[in-house]
C-alpha cells in the first residue's frame, strides 16, 4: 500500500447568487473531477477530502495510476497545516 498526499487549493467565491461561498480543488486531479465548493473554508476542505478519496478509488477501481507527480502537488510525507493536503492510502 502507499499513502498519497495531494496538495489541494481552497480560495474564496460566491455561489450563483453573490454569497460568499469557497471553490477547492486538487491540481494534480483536477482533469478528472477534483473539485468541489463550500460555504464556508472548512466545508470546502472536508469536500474536498471526500471527493479526493472517490477520485483515487475510482481510478483504483478501474485499473487506472494514481498520479504520483508533479512532486509539487503529491507527495509521500508529513502533512504540514501551511498548505492543506489530503492523504489517501491505496
Amino acid at each position: 500500500m502507499k499513502t498519497y498526499l495531494f496538495k489541494v487549493v481552497v480560495e474564496s467565491d460566491e455561489d450563483a447568487e453573490g454569497n460568499p461561498a469557497w471553490h477547492a480543488y486538487c491540481p494534480a486531479l483536477e482533469h478528472v473531477g477534483g473539485a468541489t465548493s463550500g460555504r464556508t473554508r472548512e466545508e470546502a476542505l472536508q469536500n474536498i477530502k471526500q471527493v479526493v478519496q472517490m477520485v483515487v478509488e475510482g481510478l483504483v477501481e478501474d485499473g487506472e495510476p494514481v498520479p504520483d507527480h508533479p512532486h509539487d502537488q503529491v507527495e509521500v510525507v508529513e502533512v504540514s497545516e501551511d498548505a492543506p493536503r489530503v492523504a489517501v492510502t491505496v
